[in-house]
């Protein structure tokens, strides 16, 4: 049976502050073969990497991500919320993570909100400059908008987010009547089973959040593709 890959969620975000660079650093020094990230974007049409709409949380800044431009943001901290030691961690643009991360690693690219079309548009003109589309999987919990980038761009590679415990989690992958490469579904909401009938149908599947052994063992007993984890290194080590 095949290893599933490690997928550093928000990095390595167990350790490092989340959606930073230095905690998609951090996963791949821990052996990580990919990063999953969400996307915001700016008043000026930036994209950046964040996973809150507002900058409270996550940073020393307040109010929403949409609602300042990107010169704004890059001012802010969004380390030292973490601890000491990440004082002086920015905000990224997706374009910072794209050069930090080598080719031919897969890079999870989570939509949190359409605005208004206005991402979607963004997104797909900045995945286009990069031409990295074999690297790159837009997954969203709005699986409308998931529909809408398919279309849009067919060399798209797309994934469903999901907390549900579907029936035939292959079944409502083809409902959506286009091309889904991937299920992304909460990690007690899948079986053995129901993995092997999604990877029947031609399906990769990466369960989110799982940071337990145990969790990761009966993942791996289920056969899946990749594990999403705040804790790259445990898995890996799990893994050898």
């Amino acid at each position: 049976m095949q290893q599933p890959i490690v997928i550093g969620h928000r990095g390595a975000s167990g350790e490092a502050p989340e959606n930073t660079l230095a905690a998609f650093a951090l996963a791949f020094e821990q052996g990580a073969e990919g990063i999953e990230l969400d996307v915001q974007i700016t008043k000026d049409g930036e994209i950046v990497v964040c996973h809150d709409l507002t900058l409270d949380r996550t940073t020393n800044g307040s109010g929403l991500i949409c609602e300042h431009n990107w010169e704004e943001l890059n001012s802010l901290d969004a380390g030292i919320w973490f601890s000491q030691a990440f004082t002086g961690e920015r905000i990224p643009h997706l374009r910072q993570v794209f050069e930090l991360v080598p080719r031919g690693h897969l890079i999870n690219v989570e939509v949190k909100h359409a605005y208004e079309g206005r991402m979607v548009k963004a997104l797909l003109a900045f995945l286009d400059e990069m031409d990295r589309w074999e690297d790159i999987v837009i997954s969203s919990f709005d699986h409308k908008l998931i529909h809408e980038i398919k279309q849009a761009q067919p060399k798209a590679k797309v994934g469903l987010l999901y907390a549900a415990n579907l029936i035939d989690h292959a079944a409502y992958a083809k409902q959506l009547g286009v091309d889904v490469f991937s299920l992304h579904p909460y990690h007690q909401c899948i079986n053995k089973e129901d993995v092997v009938a999604a990877e029947a149908a031609g399906l990769a599947v990466y369960p989110y959040t799982a940071n337990d052994v145990a969790d990761y063992k009966r993942l791996i007993a289920a056969g899946v593709t990749g594990i999403i984890t705040d804790y790259p290194a445990r898995l890996r080590n799990l893994l050898g």
